[in-house]
């Protein structure tokens, strides 16, 4: 989180610390086991409900977004932009679920851990006020279905869908492409028209 509140310059260089130090403690210190990871066959099973699930919850957003007027395109909709932002929403998951539940649960029972991981997840999304309060719902909801299923791709491909459909509904005036951190504040605008900042396109 303090990566997130540095300039560009030094998040580029600490980002990637920050980002693969928790994979090289869980993988070097631990050594767990696919399963464990939440990478196992039989979790993966079980738990492919939860895709159509956040498929519906998507055509629901959707549809509200149309009635509303709020529907615009995708910040840079091409393959490349949306296949990197579903990988980052699996590692946001490992994060999660692989890093700082195992560590919590050591320390408090099993509701209070989900209730600080969620909210150690949506404060990593501060100061956008939409993705801080999403963020908050899925956490908790994400850790708890990990516990029941421990599938780690299926609730990252779950949360890039409904990601990626939060981008789309939200207007961007709310999102700022979906920054978070210091980029927030630094967000500008692509005017495109009299209408840009809330018909403008958004996403990560």
């Amino acid at each position: 989180m303090v990566v997130l509140w540095l300039p560009t310059r030094e998040q580029v260089i600490f980002g990637p610390v920050a980002m693969f130090a928790p994979l090289a403690l869980v993988l070097l210190s631990e050594r767990p086991t696919l399963g464990r990871l939440g990478l196992g066959w039989r979790g993966f099973v079980s738990s492919l409900w939860i895709l159509p699930a956040a498929a519906a919850t998507a055509a629901a957003g959707l549809l509200l977004a149309y009635t509303l007027g709020t529907f615009h395109d995708l910040y840079k909709p091409d393959l490349r932009h949306v296949g990197g932002y579903v990988l980052w929403t699996i590692y946001q998951q490992f994060l999660l679920q692989d890093y700082f539940m195992p560590r919590l649960t050591r320390v408090l029972n099993t509701e209070a851990a989900i209730a600080f991981a969620a909210l150690l997840f949506a404060m990593a999304h501060l100061p956008n006020v939409a993705l801080t309060i999403a963020t908050l719902l899925w956490g908790a909801a994400s850790c708890a279905l990990f516990r029941r299923y421990r599938s780690l791709v299926v609730l990252g491909i779950a949360q890039g869908l409904l990601g990626l459909t939060f981008a789309v509904c939200v207007p961007d005036i709310y999102l700022h492409h979906m920054r978070v951190g210091l980029g927030y504040w630094h967000y500008h605008p692509q005017v495109r028209s009299h209408y840009a900042g809330y018909h403008g396109a958004a996403g990560k």
